[in-house]
């Protein structure tokens, strides 16, 4: 009981008065450690240093590294324009533009938040202009900047490999598929939805644009074929690839494109530190509370009590994805995915779930969890960056809410989705 209270009530009560997850994580430890499990206090820095200490985690500041770069050097505005003069005078062309930036930006920068500013910065003012309502912007750029933690190289990945111990190649193979399913149905949606509406705001397809807009980008589109190509022909490993990325990237925006200077690259290196820091921080102390977990028994108590249940691994899927949707509309995706995929890891393997499917599940899990209300971060990003009302926000968000929600009973259950490609290029 004392345990259920200290790691169970106290993070909740913590969260809703506004603590920072980490603070809340390190209190609930340490507390436990000192009063309720009685274990030497050495413990807290073993597991703090030990949980960084991990070579598939210094692939998280280069990626981060290089998706700053390519915000700031002209190289999301290249792949933009690139995107835009393949749709020609699709219906919805700007808004299927933005899932398809998303997509490909999410390709070369693994996070959500960086999507949602670099692209969302050039297209919501353009979509306002032709006549889309500020909610479904809103809404669209909130969700479409989600894509980017499914589609690899994804950093939500990076940590669920880390922490469940799992091939980070074998599942960026298996994120592509889902990524690209999602952004389908996302751009499905978007074309009736212009339609309905006699929105045609895009010009007329050429094939001189394209190649124009095609050479003129061809060092951006470079990234993903760089990053992507290199790690499953086996050139390097996903960490490997991480500081490839970086220094193409300083290569392509300081002296290809020259749209960054020393003084925008400093900038750039310390907004990176910043949020490295960040997402470590948050390693450390969510690894030491599901230590305590895993010594308390609760992974083994859950797979016991599943098991007495009697369900079918469909059922178990259900029961988890609820779960995990409920955690990720509270928690930011990499204290969710650091504290339960250690947890949840035994029970899915008692159901007979493959783990790297399951990685899959659960970052699209948490990526829906980044744009649902309340706490989901896109929210806020889209919010501060577009002074857009949560009154007009969330009516926004509802349809793509839906959207990813069936595209995730998809995922969930059609493991060929998933693992096709990993069984090809594995």
């Amino acid at each position: 009981m004392e345990l259920f209270l200290v790691m169970g009530v106290l993070p909740l009560v913590l969260l809703v008065l506004g603590f920072p997850i980490f603070v809340i994580l390190m209190l609930s430890s340490i507390i436990t450690i000192f009063f309720i499990m009685d274990l030497p206090i050495t413990m807290v820095q073993i597991e703090l240093f030990g949980s960084v200490d991990n070579y598939k985690l210094i692939a998280v500041p280069f990626f981060i590294f290089a998706g700053a770069i390519m915000a700031q050097g002209g190289i999301s505005r290249r792949l933009v324009e690139w995107v835009i003069s393949l749709l020609g005078a699709i219906r919805g062309s700007l808004a299927l533009t933005t899932v398809g930036a998303c997509t490909i930006f999410g390709a070369i920068s693994g996070s959500s938040p960086a999507t949602v500013a670099a692209i969302g910065g050039m297209l919501f003012p353009s979509l306002r202009e032709k006549g889309y309502p500020e909610r479904f912007a809103s809404g669209l750029l909130a969700s479409s900047g989600a894509i980017a933690g499914i589609i690899p190289p994804s950093i939500a990945m990076i940590l669920y490999g880390a922490a469940a111990e799992e091939s980070v190649r074998h599942l960026f193979i298996a994120g592509i598929l889902p990524g690209l399913f999602i952004a389908f149905c996302m751009g499905v949606y978007i074309y009736f939805y212009a339609k309905q509406r006699g929105i045609r705001e895009g010009s007329k397809f050429q094939v001189k644009n394209v190649a124009r807009k095609t050479k003129a980008g061809v060092w951006a589109l470079g990234t993903p074929v760089i990053i992507l190509g290199g790690i499953y022909a086996g050139i390097f490993s996903p960490t490997e690839a991480a500081g490839v990325s970086c220094l193409y990237a300083i290569i392509v925006a300081m002296w290809i494109y020259a749209d960054l200077n020393f003084r925008g690259l400093w900038k750039v290196i310390i907004e990176s530190i910043y949020l490295t820091a960040q997402v470590l921080i948050i390693v450390g102390a969510a690894t030491l509370f599901s230590r305590l977990l895993t010594i308390a028994g609760v992974p083994q108590e859950i797979v016991s009590w599943i098991d007495n249940l009697g369900l079918s691994p469909w059922m178990v899927l259900l029961i988890i994805n609820l779960f995990l949707l409920a955690v990720g509309c509270v928690l930011d995706p990499a204290s969710a995915i650091l504290v339960l995929a250690p947890i949840l890891k035994p029970v899915i393997l008692a159901a007979g779930i493959d783990p790297v499917h399951f990685g899959i599940i659960m970052t699209v899990n948490v990526s829906i969890g980044m744009f649902t209300p309340p706490f989901g971060l896109n929210i806020f990003i889209t919010q501060a960056l577009f002074k857009v009302p949560l009154s007009s926000l969330y009516p926004g968000l509802l349809p793509f809410i839906g959207i990813n929600l069936l595209a995730l009973g998809v995922i969930s259950y059609w493991p060929d989705l998933s693992l096709v490609l990993v069984r090809i290029l594995g």
